[in-house]
C-alpha cells in the first residue's frame, strides 16, 4: 500500500498556564499521538497548534521545537476561537504525516479531561 498523507488530531487541557505546563501538555500530546500512530520525525509534513484565549505564557511550538527536536518541520500556531462556554485550557493539534495507514485506522490523541471535546472517539 503506498504512504498517503494523513492527518492527525488531538487535545490537552493544561490547569495552570505556566512554560513548563504548556511543554509538559504539548510533548505528552506529541508523544503519545506519535506512538499510537507510529509517526516518526521523518513522517511529518506540518504540526498546527492551537490554544485557548487562557494560554499566554509559552508558544506550543516552541515546546515541540525544543522538546521533541522538531526544528526542520513547519510548526504553526494559532487561536482557538473564543466561544462562550468553551473548555479553557485547551491546546489541540493537527500533525499532518505521510503513512500506510488507513484514515479510519489513524488513533487520534485527547488526553486527560480533553476527552470530552470528542465523546464520539475511543481516546
Amino acid at each position: 500500500m503506498p504512504r498517503l498523507l494523513r492527518a492527525l488530531r488531538g487535545a490537552v487541557v493544561i490547569t495552570e498556564d505556566t512554560r513548563e505546563e504548556v511543554a509538559s501538555g504539548v510533548e505528552a500530546l506529541l508523544r503519545e499521538g506519535f506512538a499510537r500512530n507510529g509517526v516518526a520525525n521523518e513522517d511529518i509534513v506540518s504540526i498546527l497548534f492551537t490554544a485557548t484565549e487562557d494560554i499566554r505564557s509559552a508558544f506550543p511550538a516552541q515546546a515541540a521545537r525544543e522538546r521533541l527536536g522538531l526544528a526542520d518541520i513547519p510548526l504553526l500556531c494559532a487561536r482557538e476561537l473564543d466561544v462562550e462556554g468553551a473548555l479553557p485550557g485547551v491546546i489541540r493539534m493537527l500533525v499532518h504525516f505521510y503513512s500506510d495507514r488507513d484514515r479510519r485506522e489513524v488513533e487520534h490523541v485527547y488526553l486527560g479531561s480533553a476527552n470530552v471535546l470528542r465523546p464520539d472517539l475511543d481516546v
